[in-house]
């Protein structure tokens, strides 16, 4: 068969396929959605993941807890920390169990990150109050599910807190 023929083939099952039931192209669009913000995330294309993200949410249904978890984790690794912790700070109040120390982890990582920063840029207040914000939420975590820190690098980033508390 000729490789024009095999791309006709192709096209026209892709059409095919496209015309199928309602439910099953929104089960399959829902789907391809979520591999293209998770491999987005993954990839480092944090613009594109957060718009995939803020997409599928508005159709996530039972699944919308773990997307805003992915999506907060999307703003977090973008460098986006107060929308990371704000984010992760709403889910964690509408959380329990593990679920809540998932999002307690991103938010207190983020916030952590924010206090850094608005320390450097001479911000003492906000700066401890994130810092006091983040040893809080992830002491939580540690508390609650150590199974979440399996290597010791949340203790480590609360150790870390904790400390420079002390020293503001």
């Amino acid at each position: 068969m000729s490789s024009i023929l095999r791309t006709g083939l192709a096209g026209l099952a892709l059409i095919g396929l496209g015309s199928c039931g309602d439910e099953m192209v929104s089960r399959n669009s829902f789907e391809s959605q979520y591999a293209v913000a998770r491999n987005a995330l993954e990839g480092g294309q944090y613009d594109r993941a957060r718009r995939s993200y803020q997409k599928l949410l508005q159709q996530a249904g039972p699944l919308a807890p773990r997307l805003q978890l992915e999506y907060a984790h999307t703003e977090l690794r973008a460098g986006n920390y107060e929308q990371a912790a704000q984010i992760a700070s709403s889910l964690a109040r509408s959380q329990k169990g593990l679920a809540r120390s998932a999002a307690l982890a991103v938010q207190g990582t983020a916030q952590h990150e924010l206090g850094l920063q608005q320390l450097s840029e001479g911000n003492t207040a906000a700066g401890q109050q994130n810092l006091t914000a983040a040893n809080n939420a992830l002491q939580e975590v540690l508390k609650s599910n150590p199974d979440l820190d399996p290597l010791g690098a949340m203790a480590g980033r609360q150790a870390k807190i904790s400390s420079r508390l002390k020293r503001l």
